[in-house]
């Protein structure tokens, strides 16, 4: 008799495993534990076994029984979970979580739309570079700093008689002899935004960074049109009674040089603890050398231009309401950092 209740338990446990309903649920409590279910035939039954084998067999019915009965209420909680769990599949989808551009890329975008507005084509050229453009077409000499190898990455290739060595490009101002190249007769109005490597790092310097270079390129171009360039971008850009100045410096692809500082957000120009004397460099510019129009196939007898080149990123971190200490944490993989932008 043991052996048929242990058969009877396996055989409830089983079925009520498979039940879906609440209605088969309470068919098998009947079954097995109503007034005229199986276990309480089972009970009535007990009196035929022998008087050794009463108590066990008795034992063994109220384990089974207790186990039908702890199995069915909980096969009842779970059918009751999965009835208050409705699902409506007209509702909508639960949006994922969406992402945005990168502020590196937003600057690009931004500084874009500046000059585009005033005619400028946004251009892009190589990042492995040949030396005639990123030096030898510029007016470098082969002894110049920027040459050494401590200064610019070389790729280690064989050079090549016409174009010479490949480089990583330590700037975009590589692009002004390929542009003139490209349109041969001006005007030219180029914007050329790219990746740019030096072998340096520190909290204003990485060695990859992006520049954006800028050429114009026509008859009677002179100093005041760069001014003017310079002083709409800083205004679009920086904000209303933000203004630029031109100080004399040395660059080789350029005759004259600037470097271009531009007005302090914070004082408006009168000197403050940022920016000491209301100043703030922003970068390099000038007239484009005669050399480097002749290099790119232009008559420096007929046409003149100017250029400036500045890094997106140092722009972008001068920028009102931009505080970043280090230029290095804008290619940090710390969300706690990006998020922000």
């Amino acid at each position: 008799m043991r052996e048929d209740i242990l058969n009877t338990k396996n055989e409830a446990l089983a079925q009520i495993m498979d039940t879906g309903s609440q209605d088969e649920l309470e068919n098998l409590r009947i079954a097995y534990l109503g007034r005229n279910g199986k276990i309480t035939q089972a009970i009535k039954n007990i009196k035929n076994v022998s008087q050794q084998e009463r108590k066990s067999t008795g034992e063994a019915i109220n384990e089974v029984k207790n186990a039908i009965e702890t199995f069915i209420a909980e096969k009842k909680n779970a059918i009751n979970k999965n009835a208050r769990e409705w699902f409506d599949p007209t509702l909508p989808g639960i949006k994922p979580k969406v992402g945005h551009l990168h502020l590196v890329t937003q600057a690009i975008d931004e500084i874009s739309g500046v000059f585009e507005k005033i005619g400028f084509r946004r251009v892009r050229y190589p990042e492995v570079e040949w030396d005639l453009f990123a030096f030898e077409g510029l007016n470098m000499p082969k002894d110049h700093p920027a040459r050494d190898e401590w200064e610019t990455f070389f790729v280690d290739s064989p050079e090549n008689a016409k174009f010479g060595k490949i480089v990583l490009t330590p700037h975009t101002s590589n692009g002004q002899v390929r542009e003139m190249k490209r349109v041969k007769n001006p005007p030219i109005r180029m914007i050329n935004i790219a990746k740019c490597y030096r072998r340096q790092s520190d909290i204003s310097h990485v060695p990859m960074f992006h520049q954006f270079e800028g050429l114009v390129v026509d008859e009677n171009i002179s100093i005041v049109n760069l001014k003017g360039t310079l002083d709409y971008f800083a205004k679009t850009f920086f904000g209303e009674g933000r203004v630029t100045r031109l100080r004399p410096y040395h660059f080789q692809f350029t005759e004259p040089s600037f470097e271009v500082d531009i007005s302090c957000g914070l004082c408006g120009g009168e000197g403050c603890k940022l920016c000491k004397s209301g100043w703030i460099e922003l970068g390099g510019a000038g007239m484009v050398h005669p050399n480097v129009l002749k290099a790119g196939g232009i008559d420096a007898k007929k046409y003149s231009g100017f250029a400036f080149g500045w890094g997106v990123e140092r722009t972008y971190m001068m920028k009102g309401g931009i505080r970043i200490p280090d230029i290095r944490l804008l290619y940090s993989a710390d969300l706690r950092f990006l998020t922000q932008f």
